[in-house]
């Protein structure tokens, strides 16, 4: 690909940076360090006009609806929190997948009465109940989901199940699918219409490459 304007993506360390590799390597896209080893926040690439922006999953959307990126990809699980309002969402990118579910102890949603629900997807977890039509009290946490029904703090967790290990390790379990969740590719609105050519190539190339078949 010819890069004739410059572009920024919005990236998260981690898994979603490792399994975003092959889909910018389709692209011609290379960076010219590893975030894991990399103090730099503004990754290099092979191309001059390409830069990769590092941030915190969560903060994806943000950089890119404000233009701070022109791209990012971004967890659906963290789209559906934020509303992914002001941005484009061309594409299921089918990478680092995994589950929204509710879990807790096996007998846990035959409690009667008001559950407690600790979560950090409270925008999720409330649309799921109220669908159901359930009254719940949501507790936000950052993290530790697991800990909360073992010291008594909720009866159920809503998290990102992906093998089901650390519920198991913790003696608990998977209850309600809520949605299968998958990184998707953003684009910025002004993005989108003032480097349309550009963008739509990069498109084209993430699709392609999620299109091949595996061996």
């Amino acid at each position: 690909m010819k890069f004739d304007a410059p572009i920024t993506i919005a990236l998260s360390k981690g898994r979603i940076f490792e399994q975003s590799l092959p889909l910018l390597a389709h692209a011609g896209i290379e960076p010219a360090d590893d975030p894991e080893t990399s103090r730099k926040l503004i990754l290099d690439t092979n191309h001059e006009q390409v830069k990769l922006v590092i941030i915190r999953a969560t903060d994806v959307p943000t950089y890119v609806q404000y233009g701070a990126a022109d791209l990012g990809i971004a967890g659906k699980d963290v789209l559906l929190e934020q509303g992914g309002e002001g941005l484009y969402e061309p594409l299921d990118l089918k990478i680092a997948r995994c589950r929204m579910m509710t879990a807790g102890y096996p007998n846990t949603i035959e409690t009667k009465g008001r559950l407690r629900v600790a979560t950090k997807y409270v925008k999720s977890a409330q649309r799921f109940f109220a669908e159901k039509g359930e009254q719940v009290e949501i507790i936000k946490l950052y993290g530790s989901m697991e800990l909360a029904p073992i010291v008594g703090l909720a009866d159920l967790i809503v998290d990102l199940v992906e093998s089901g290990n650390t519920l198991k390790a913790n003696g608990l379990v998977p209850l309600e699918h809520i949605t299968d969740i998958s990184s998707r590719l953003v684009v910025n609105k002004a993005s989108w219409k003032m480097k349309h050519n550009l963008v739509m190539q990069l498109i084209n190339a993430f699709r392609e490459a999620v299109n091949q078949p595996t061996t």
